[in-house]
């Protein structure tokens, strides 16, 4: 298993006021509601991680449900505060450590993340603007540390929650999918040379894509690291580290995230994976073994990678409906009285026979 920050702490229940922000995912979030000013993510999470097939562990990640309470009383965010964040690594472990490792200092700290108790549109930009300087930085680190090899890099997708807030960053094809009502909406685009737009900047750069791979090397076309393909430092490179945003406004609707390295997506869509973890929470409500089980199906269906998941609760299980087969199970169960008499009666007359 990869490195990890397993920082669980209480979180407060501090209502933040937070404005609608513009929404990149798959379906259209509206202005927020009543209900949805008045609701408060309960944070809670549980990861899991396996070597795979492979013979070395690449995979790093990170999962602190109270960020504010980590990085010390000095700083001021909105409450709940949270940051998640899984690191797939190639040519070595080297990079994705380096990054697991300097994640918080990187964004938190040497970027100057904006720090305020209540939330609006500029703030927002400012803290977009801070994690895309973050992850730039980490990639100039890279380059510097005399302990990374040049061939070595990750790809890097990271969860922020404030207040109502979620905000994924992502480079790479690591994936983050939010539960919504039980539909699976993608909160990241895997960045591979397949997507028409990856691969239309590729080729505008001077790259290009051999047999699915970025100059017939690697099959990401943004990484951290990777500095053999970006060299020359200060030179256009069809390999990017730009980040890539979405965030929209949590609601009641919004069960759970689950952020994923591609050793998943191989194998299964998100919709899967959220059905799949939708009726382990609603068995056991243990978001540590829904990780868990999501790997091991991984595996069940040959995945060739190493498996990283990380999930994210934002909801309490009393906010959970009865599942459909649990329904059915309690209406068969139930008896009028007038059958109850019935069957009363029936056994009555059997015994006496």
């Amino acid at each position: 298993m990869g490195a990890e920050a397993e920082v669980i702490v209480p979180v407060q229940q501090t209502i933040t006021t937070v404005l609608d922000v513009p929404c990149c995912s798959d379906v259209d979030f509206k202005s927020p509601d009543t209900t949805t000013l008045q609701f408060v993510p309960s944070i809670r999470s549980g990861s899991f991680a396996d070597i795979g097939p492979r013979r070395f562990m690449e995979d790093e990640h990170i999962r602190i449900d109270d960020l504010s309470e980590h990085l010390g009383s000095l700083v001021r965010f909105p409450q709940p505060c949270a940051f998640y964040g899984v690191f797939d690594g190639h040519g070595g472990p080297e990079a994705a450590a380096y990054v697991r490792k300097h994640v918080l200092r990187l964004l938190f700290e040497d970027a100057n993340f904006p720090q305020t108790s209540e939330v609006d549109d500029a703030f927002l930009k400012e803290v977009e603007n801070s994690l895309r300087e973050g992850f730039l930085l980490a990639d100039l680190a890279l380059a510097d540390e005399c302990n990374v090899c040049s061939s070595s890099g990750t790809t890097a997708l990271t969860a922020l929650v404030l207040g109502r807030l979620l905000m994924v960053a992502n480079v790479g094809d690591c994936r983050a999918v939010l539960c919504h009502k039980g539909e699976a909406i993608n909160m990241s685009q895997d960045h591979r040379p397949n997507y028409a737009s990856e691969r239309r900047r590729v080729e505008e750069l001077g790259g290009f894509i051999d047999d699915g791979y970025l100059n017939g090397v690697l099959s990401v076309t943004r990484a951290l690291g990777d500095w053999d393909m970006k060299l020359p430092r200060g030179s256009a490179s069809p390999l990017i580290a730009e980040p890539e945003f979405r965030q929209i406004i949590l609601s009641e609707d919004d069960e759970f995230l689950i952020i994923g390295c591609d050793g998943i997506w191989d194998v299964m869509s998100s919709q899967q994976a959220v059905n799949l973890v939708r009726r382990g929470l609603r068995r056991h409500d243990d978001p540590e073994q829904c990780a868990k089980d999501l790997v091991m199906e991984a595996l069940r269906l040959n995945t060739f990678d190493n498996l990283t998941v990380v999930i994210v609760c934002f909801t309490s299980v009393d906010h959970s409906e009865p599942s459909q087969s649990r329904q059915r199970r309690l209406r068969c169960c139930s008896f009028s009285a007038e059958a109850l008499c019935s069957l009363q009666s029936w056994l009555d007359n059997s015994g006496s026979r």
